[in-house]
């Protein structure tokens, strides 16, 4: 059986997977993404077994046919709209997915977001960088007690980063399209519309789920309408945010700075206009790179084969 594990960034998918444990099993580590797709086909040819890393590599109706051996599919997660799940099944390929519980899941992007949150409001990476140059006290950080938490999407993730903002003493206010104010208030929020959310807020944090419904619900008429003095925070997904009318408003000074995990294209171009954009705080979508999310993960990658090898597999998405 040869297996791929696709983007180990770290250089840390052995040392996680217990892939020992499959000794009848090839395995190879690739630790570079593969954005070409001819070096993808390449790579994977011959594959019957593929570990693909959330959504960065996209699986098409095309990618399936041009690998005929592969059998078994792992993405981690539980949801990758990078993956033709219809093709999938047309060509004969079983797709499983890790999981964990959804305190573990959640926790680890709310906390991310609170660092990117104090981060930005501090100047953190600001002040590093010049003490560092010699230089000592080049900003004026922002407080957060007093302030405006908005939440743009209050499920279990938004919910979690809403009680941390109750205990700054922030007052939390929350919107998405079927939010209700009894289930706002549930998460110590309080509801409003989604005029308001924007005008209202002095950190406005993304917590929605990508789809064709919330691809750019953040443009530019809503970054118009938030207060110069507020901070924009995505942690969420890259599209779900306006790219280019971003690095306009924070380059017109129209909002005061932003904290991004993720993006459009990951990992971010280099020539991406956002690493030019000032006031921000950029991270390489760390929201789910913790120690315990990899332990789990990758014991769940080995895991999949395995079950599914002995032909009862487990966490199935078709």
């Amino acid at each position: 059986m040869r297996i791929v594990v696709l983007d180990d960034y770290q250089r840390v998918a052995r040392s996680y997977g217990p892939f020992d444990g499959l000794p009848e099993a090839d395995v190879e580590v690739l630790h570079e993404h593969l954005d070409d797709q001819e070096a993808l086909v390449s790579a994977l040819r011959g594959a019957d077994v593929v570990a693909a890393m959330r959504e960065r590599t996209p699986f098409t109706a095309e990618l399936f046919a041009r690998l005929p051996d592969l059998r078994l599919l792992i993405t981690t997660g539980m949801v990758n709209a990078s993956i033709d799940l219809d093709a999938a099944r047309a060509c004969g390929v079983t797709v499983c997915g890790t999981t964990m519980a959804g305190s573990v899941t959640s926790s680890n992007t709310a906390e991310l977001t609170w660092a990117l949150i104090l981060a930005v409001q501090r100047h953190v990476a600001a002040e590093d960088r010049a003490l560092r140059d010699g230089r000592w006290q080049t900003t004026i950080g922002t407080d957060l007690n007093g302030t405006t938490l908005g939440v743009l999407g209050l499920g279990r993730l938004g919910s979690q980063v809403a009680r941390i903002g109750q205990a700054f003493d922030m007052r939390v206010i929350a919107w998405s399209e079927n939010l209700t104010p009894a289930r706002a208030a549930e998460a110590g929020a309080t509801y409003v519309s989604r005029d308001e959310l924007f005008a209202a807020s002095d950190v406005l944090t993304v917590h929605l789920k990508l789809s064709d419904r919330t691809k750019s619900v953040v443009g530019a008429a809503e970054l118009a309408a938030m207060k110069r003095t507020a901070v924009l925070i995505n942690t969420s997904r890259g599209p779900i945010v306006d790219r280019d009318a971003l690095v306009a408003a924070l380059t017109a000074g129209t909002i005061a700075g932003a904290g991004l995990d993720v993006y459009d294209v990951e990992p971010l171009p280099a020539g991406d206009p956002l690493r030019g954009a000032p006031n921000t705080v950029l991270l390489p979508h760390l929201g789910y790179v913790t120690d315990r999310t990899y332990q789990v993960m990758y014991q769940q990658i080995v895991d999949d084969v395995t079950a599914w090898r002995d032909g009862t597999p487990v966490r199935v998405l078709t």
